[in-house]
Order: C-alpha cells, then structure tokens, then sequence
C-alpha cells in the first residue's frame, strides 16, 4: 500500500501542476486522493480537514501577518532609499561600486523585511535605473539584485524560517534566526565577490565621491532603519518578547518610522492592509494544505520508504547530505519555497537527525539556502520574475550573468552543509 500511495501522490501532484492548477490546491487534492486509497472516504475528508485546520491554530504562525505587514509598510515607507544611501557610503566607491549597493541594500532591506520578493523589487526599482545610467549590462545588474533579494530569507527576521520552525515539530525560531547571520552574509559576500570580478572585466565605473559630511548625514538617516534589526533580535535573544510579539512590534515601529519619514500616510493604510491580507490568504492557503499532505505522507510511511532508499545508496554522512541538496535543489526548480519547506522537511528532517546526527537548527539553514536558488531560476521562481520585471528585461537574457552568481551560492551552500559550525556557532554562543 506504500508504494501505490507513493504513485498516487506523485503522479496526482505532477499532473495537477502541469494543466495548470495552482500549486496549494494540487498539493491538497494529491492529499486527498492518497489518503483516500487508504480509509473510507468520509472519515478522510474528516481527518484532512482536521489537519488542515490544526496546522493554522498556531500561535507562532501569527508572526508571519505581522511580518508581511512590517514588509509592506517598509517598501512604501522610504526605508529602501536610505539603506541605498547607507550602503553606497560603505562600498560605493570600489570598483563597479554600485552593483556592491545593490546587494549590501538587499542583504539590509532583505534582512529588516524579511521577503525576497520585497527585497527584488523595492531595491531592483531604485537601483537598476542607476546602475543603467552608469553604464552596466542590464542583464547583470538584473542577476545582481535576483541573487542578492534572496540574502534575506536566511539573515533575520524571516519568515520562511518561522514556516520551517512549524514543519519541524517546534525548533526554536530565535536560534533559526541567530544561526542564519554567517551563512547570510557569507553568501553576500560571495555575490559580491562574482560582482567584482565582472567589473574588473567590464571596468564598470566607482560611484560617485560623497564627502565625510554626507556620509556622516547618510548614517545619521539609516540608523532609524537598521534599529528595527537590533530591536526584533536583540529583543528575542533577551527574552524580552517572542517571535510572534517581535512580530507585533516591528508592525508598529515600521509605520511610525515610515510616518516620521511622510512616505506612508494614513490614506494609504487600506491599500497596505488589503495587499498584506491578500499575500497572508496565500501563504496560510499554502501552509493548511502543505501540512496536511505532510500527514498524508507520515500515514502512508513515505519518509520512511524515501529514508530506507537513502541509506540503502550509501551510509556515509556526506554523500546522503549531498543527494539531499541535490533533491533540493530539483525541488527548488519547480516548486515555490513555502510548500518545499512544509512538505520535504517531515520527509529529511528524521533522515539527518536520527541516521546523521544533524542538528535540526542546521539543517534548517541548509534547506532554506537550497531552495532560495530556486527562487531565482525558471520555470517558477518568483523572484527572478520580479527581479526581471523591474529590469524590464526577458528573462532567457538574464540567464548567463546568473550562471556564476548560482555557483558561489551554491559553494557557501556546500560550506555551510559540512561545516556545521557556520551555522551553530552563534545559537551555541547565545545557548541555544
């Protein structure tokens, strides 16, 4: 009965995807017919519907309206334009200075809002008509700012990580948060890096010289902005409030700031809200469904099976890591990160804890990674759409300036998956 549940699930979810059906109700109607294979049919459409409904009456989910709402409020609160003005005072004057902004900016604004898709296009707006005045291919200034929004995901506060705490039965979000700072900024540098070198190759200009004066007053103006960071985490880490809480008051500190600023006023508070609701009923669509065909799979043993046939390639550590990443990166390809990481991680995470001895708090931070590459690769990642959006530009010609851009993702993906301490070193420190 496994093996047919197996083919049932896979075969339903892949057909139900490509005639076009949106992914959160193919991922529930593939839980639907498997589960019906097993128990009669009014009893399954009972028990998924339980599990769907489980899975939402969490109080940690609360912090992911609060955070898409805090994002919201960030990209129309002039925030972006002055960490683009922080950023090209510390590396605007090296060399092709303003693709190094455009990833510091996205490693900021990605970290404070905690969207990819808000990092792409709130900096992708500001900074590629600049970057196309000072003579850069549009081309690569578009992979520079795809890669770079994706930066976010992994340094704190985000939301994908809250989402991976639920599907792992409870890892605490605060150690998630803190283990995500080095590979973070590890894969920044990285992309700058790659950014470098193709403006030695290009001899892309130095940014404009901006006097001791200017700059002092251009740190003066992001210090509001880059406060919001100190406040959540520093906040979680003294146990001052939770996630959740910190949630709430990055709610509130973001639109005093962006009131402060003038950029948002009270009439467009609706408008705000109607996006931040419309975004939320997506994300929560995806997480019922997602978690209730994570139940289907544990009913049927499919991790078990999918466990069984891992360790029967092989025993060693690194190559099952490495098959793992492989399968990630696969998935990555084709499927938007939420339900990845809501479905595959019931499926790995007793894989790596129990035959590896991973800890649960790494392999999130390699999950999470893995499949922020796919979020910039076609046929579905969303962020390279946006990014190619802003760009004004087709997305087959973005392709081969996002080539090197992949590898030293993946390198720091590779580092952070066998050098555990990367990631633990700094939740250990805070004992966690």
């Amino acid at each position: 009965m496994e093996y047919t549940g197996i083919a049932v699930l896979v075969l339903s979810f892949i057909l139900l995807l490509a005639i076009g059906v949106p992914i959160a109700y193919s991922i529930g109607l593939s839980a639907t017919l498997t589960i019906i294979i097993s128990i009669d049919l009014i009893p399954a459409f009972t028990t998924l519907s339980q599990q769907i409904a489980t899975a939402l009456d969490s109080f940690a989910l609360l912090a992911i309206p609060f955070f898409i709402l805090a994002g919201q409020l960030m990209n129309r609160g002039g925030i972006a334009v002055r960490l683009i003005d922080f950023a090209k005072v510390l590396v605007g004057r090296l060399p092709g200075g303003l693709a190094f902004v455009n990833i510091m900016a996205n490693m900021l604004f990605g970290a404070i809002s905690g969207s990819a898709a808000a990092s792409a296009s709130a900096i992708g707006g500001f900074m590629h008509p600049q970057m196309t005045r000072e003579g850069y291919d549009k081309s690569f200034s578009a992979a520079v700012n795809i890669t770079s929004a994706t930066t976010g995901l992994v340094i704190p506060p985000s939301n994908i990580l809250i989402v991976y705490s639920l599907a792992s039965g409870g890892v605490s979000i605060a150690a998630l948060f803190i283990a995500g700072y080095i590979p973070g900024i590890l894969t920044g540098l990285a992309l700058m890096g790659v950014a470098a070198a193709f403006a030695y190759r290009k001899n892309y200009p130095r940014s404009e010289k901006v006097t001791i004066k200017e700059s002092i007053f251009r740190f003066m103006d992001a210090i509001p902005s880059l406060l919001l960071l100190v406040i959540v985490i520093g906040g979680i880490i003294a146990g001052i409030f939770t996630a959740t809480e910190a949630s709430a008051v990055a709610v509130l500190y973001t639109l005093i700031l962006s009131m402060i600023y003038k950029e948002v006023k009270w009439k467009d508070l609706p408008d705000i809200l109607i996006k931040t609701v419309g975004i939320t009923a997506m994300v929560m669509l995806l997480v019922g469904t997602s978690m209730g065909l994570s139940w289907v799979m544990s009913f049927e043993n499919i991790p078990q099976e999918v466990s069984s046939g891992l360790v029967s390639i092989s025993d060693n550590p690194y190559i099952i890591l490495f098959i793992i990443n492989l399968i990630l990166l696969f998935v990555g390809i084709f499927m938007d990160m939420t339900p990845a990481v809501l479905i595959f991680t019931p499926i790995f995470l007793p894989i790596v804890t129990s035959q590896l001895g991973i800890d649960p708090i790494h392999f999130g931070i390699i999950m999470i990674m893995n499949l922020s590459v796919g979020l910039c690769t076609p046929p579905v990642g969303s962020v390279l759409f946006i990014g190619c959006s802003v760009a004004q530009i087709g997305i087959e010609k973005v392709i081969k300036p996002l080539i090197p851009l992949f590898v030293a993702m993946i390198i720091i993906l590779l580092l952070t998956t066998y050098i555990p301490s990367l990631s633990l070193w700094l939740p250990h420190i805070f004992g966690y």
